[in-house]
């Protein structure tokens, strides 16, 4: 299957993202370099393209969900059920790692849901910044910038803060 790596930007630098003919299939936000080198680009599918335009208009405010196509091909059943879960968390709105794992329909996994969202392929289009702990703490972001990234997403999406943690978790959305 033929692979596309687009690059997009956005304030805290170039961020790249691959797709294949059948859907997006990974992210890598600034400074996370698994994808810098540009494959061939020619005939690229549409939603690459509507892609870069999405997640540059996410960064600059504009945008608030995604809708595009996913390949989520390489995923276990479960992978994908808690994914597509997050991906469904709205802008703005946090839930805990056990609450998703429920969402998900596996009440007692929210320790498999948390390793879930820290291989999250596709961050911000699947919103694994958006899971917290029950807590409210910031607990682990694998994404590029780590935890520091991980409270900038949120920031910019108007979560509130007191101290480390966040000020609400929602249990429904």
């Amino acid at each position: 299957m033929k692979t596309y790596v687009l690059p997009y930007q956005t304030t805290l630098g170039t961020g790249w993202l691959e797709a294949t003919e059948k859907g997006v299939s990974q992210v890598c936000l600034p400074g996370d370099e698994r994808l810098s080198m540009e494959k061939q680009l020619d005939c690229l599918p549409e939603h690459a393209v509507a892609a870069v335009s999405q997640l540059e208009d996410y960064f600059k405010g504009r945008l608030h969900s995604f809708n595009l196509p996913l390949d989520l091909g390489r995923l276990t059943e479960f992978q994908q059920k808690v994914l597509l879960v997050a991906a469904a968390i709205p802008y703005g709105k946090v839930i805990s790692y056990g609450r998703l794992a429920e969402l998900a329909g596996y009440p007692k996994a929210a320790r498999a849901a948390g390793g879930v969202m820290a291989a999250n392929r596709l961050p911000v289009i699947i919103p694994c910044h958006r899971v917290v702990a029950s807590s409210g703490a910031l607990t682990g972001y694998s994404g590029a910038g780590g935890l520091d990234c991980k409270k900038f997403l949120l920031t910019m999406e108007g979560i509130e803060f007191k101290g480390k943690k966040v000020c609400h978790i929602f249990d429904s959305y």
